[in-house]
């Protein structure tokens, strides 16, 4: 499968489509989330932002509720929905029309337009495309647990990322289903399925459905 920014992402449903221009792979694009966020938002406009502290800009039209923590640097775009109990640690770049929700957790992400991710979900290190969306209790596992270098495996090539921490690249469309760990270096193209409580590692290609690590299947037109 073609792993690319350009296979994986339509680049017209973020602010940081010039940012991801740069780079061929997704996970490239990791390392300068923080300081992409601060250039951006010196840009944004106050009419159409709040900057309540220091290095956050949230929408004005974005619904905000109580209960919740957002620190820096941190994008929320319009009509946004962060709700009660989510966790925003900073470097999380926020799209427009996205759902943050109960106990979800960002941590260094890029969000795209219309993504959401409601209920009980962690995502760190990772790249989430135009309208995927992640299940309640999805995760993110960015972390290796024998702390090497993540490794991109798709079929018989393996890709070196150079980094410790990197989550899952998820393409426009995904639907991620409740209760499944992204494992480090997961990559899942566009318009693919991933059952509930899977466990899922390697490339995905896109329009296909994860039902197992043995059973990865073409999507029919009535899927």
């Amino acid at each position: 499968m073609d792993c690319t920014i350009e296979a994986l992402y339509d680049l017209s449903h973020t602010q940081a489509a010039d940012y991801l221009k740069q780079f061929k792979y997704p996970w490239e694009a990791l390392e300068g989330i923080k300081e992409l966020i601060l250039k951006i938002g010196q840009t944004l406009d106050a009419s159409e932002y709040d900057h309540p502290k220091d290095d956050v800009w949230i929408a004005k039209d974005a619904r905000i509720y109580p209960n919740n923590y957002i620190d820096g640097p941190c994008i929320i775009g319009h009509k946004t929905e962060v709700r009660p109990g989510a966790f925003v640690r900073g470097s999380a770049l926020v799209g427009d029309n996205c759902v943050v929700g109960n106990s979800t957790e960002l941590k260094n992400v890029i969000l795209f337009d219309n993504v959401q991710v409601p209920h009980y979900n962690y995502v760190g290190d990772s790249i989430l495309g135009y309208k995927a969306h992640m299940g309640a209790g999805s995760i993110t596992s960015n972390v290796k647990s024998d702390k090497k270098l993540v490794v991109i495996k798709n079929g018989d090539e393996h890709i070196e990322t150079g980094r410790k921490k990197v989550g899952a690249l998820v393409g426009d469309r995904v639907e991620v289903g409740c209760n499944s760990v992204l494992n480090p270096g997961t990559v899942i193209g566009r318009d693919s399925n991933v059952y509930p409580v899977s466990c899922v590692r390697g490339v995905i290609p896109e329009n296909h459905i994860f039902k197992e690590a043995t059973k990865i299947v073409v999507k029919k037109r009535d899927d």
